[in-house]
């Protein structure tokens, strides 16, 4: 006897399994570390407050020394200068030596030296030579009776942009590759995970008595659902971290373009993993040991490579047309949309072709999942599980 949510019944045991998983809870919860740290480590550069120690052993130089102190802080709003005097130059460079200081500014042969112990970090050195090449301007444009607007008309260097969108071109790249990578897990995994467990039921002969209770086709979809709605959990979980991350970087300004391209994507995730897991069940039906799974699942991690290699390298043409062609569209789509070469009607008809075309592959997986679960026989192939009477 069948009843209405017997399909239910599946897809909550499906879920509960995954939860009650040790390595599956290791792995995602391992997975967000990774992501949390990923960012953590971004936001506490970005934001982590710098201090030099600035010797010097003159007056010119220490005069000189309070401009660099002025221009550095000033370029950088987390950046502190000290600033401090020795008797000699051999006691200032004792200090540096001692790392009581990290640079002695002096003068030398024709201009101004930065000695440090090892090195003169990089962001000081490119203040503190604005600061001497203004000061320094200053006095030999009054030395000649000038002024130094004068001396540097003519001299500006301004930059310009051919493609506006160049920030938002790399940060759609860098976060297609992420969603990219998320889809190919959630397939492979998630995929890998549902054929192993369509295998394992029928070797042990446990379907036979499941299938006395419901339809094979409530079987199917109750397993279909659960794992699609533990791969969108994971998914999701993934993003909000992500999201919530990169609110914390200097990139923070493309979270609202990044969070309209994520619900698309969110779309064509959920149709584009259930048209996969479908076959990925089918795989498992064919099968009559565990060992053969990776036969009849070799079709299926070809398809999950390509659409992985069509997101990252496809381009131009060949990007457009693969934003419309089911399953590719999947995720090249919502890249597209990212990228904002993609307007809404087309992600919509991309969506539109995409679930017309889920619709007709479960269709084609039902039948030969319900023709092939119950042959114990050996593996099937294609053509026998279709020929298979009921």
């Amino acid at each position: 006897m069948t009843t209405p949510t017997a399909w239910l019944t599946v897809a909550r045991r499906e879920i509960i399994s995954k939860l009650t998983d040790k390595t599956f809870l290791w792995s995602t919860f391992g997975l967000v570390a990774i992501i949390a740290g990923i960012f953590g480590v971004q936001a506490f550069m970005a934001n982590r407050a710098s201090e030099y120690a600035v010797v010097t052993s003159s007056s010119a130089a220490h005069q000189m020394a309070e401009q660099v102190k002025t221009v550095t802080e000033e370029d950088h709003d987390k950046t502190t200068v000290a600033l401090s005097r020795s008797d000699d130059d051999a006691a200032a460079q004792e200090l540096v030596r001692n790392g009581d200081a990290d640079v002695w500014l002096h003068e030398g042969n024709g201009g101004w030296v930065l000695s440090g112990k090892t090195d003169v970090p990089g962001d000081l050195l490119t203040s503190a030579t604005t600061a001497i090449r203004d000061e320094v301007m200053g006095v030999n444009a009054a030395a000649a009776n000038t002024s130094v607007e004068a001396l540097q008309r003519g001299s500006e260097v301004s930059t310009a942009l051919l493609d506006v969108d160049a920030d938002r071109a790399v940060m759609a790249q860098v976060v297609g590759f992420a969603l990219a990578m998320l889809f190919y897990l959630a397939s492979f995994t998630f995929g890998l995970a549902l054929a192993n467990s369509v295998v394992e039921e029928k070797a042990s002969r446990i379907v036979e008595i499941i299938t006395t209770k419901i339809s094979v086709r409530e079987l199917l979809a109750g397993k279909v659902i659960g794992n699609l709605v533990l791969a969108f959990a994971q998914m999701a979980l993934f993003v909000i971290v992500g999201l919530v991350g990169l609110s914390f970087t200097e990139f923070d300004r493309f979270v609202p373009a990044i969070s309209g391209a994520v619900g698309w994507f969110t779309a064509f995730f959920v149709v584009g993993f259930g048209l996969l897991a479908t076959l990925w069940a089918v795989a498992g039906a064919l099968s009559s040991r565990t060992e053969d799974v990776q036969v009849t699942s070799t079709p299926l991690t070809m398809i999950t490579m390509a659409i992985l290699f069509a997101a990252l390298f496809a381009d131009g043409t060949v990007k457009v047309v693969l934003s419309f062609v089911p399953p590719f569209s999947a995720i090249v789509m919502p890249m597209r949309v990212l990228e904002g070469s993609a307007p809404w009607w087309q992600a919509l008809l991309a969506l539109a072709i995409l679930v017309v075309a889920a619709g007709l592959v479960v269709r084609v997986a039902a039948r030969l999942y319900q023709r092939s679960l119950l042959q114990t026989q050996g593996r099937l192939s294609l053509r026998q599980a279709w020929s298979t009477p009921e």
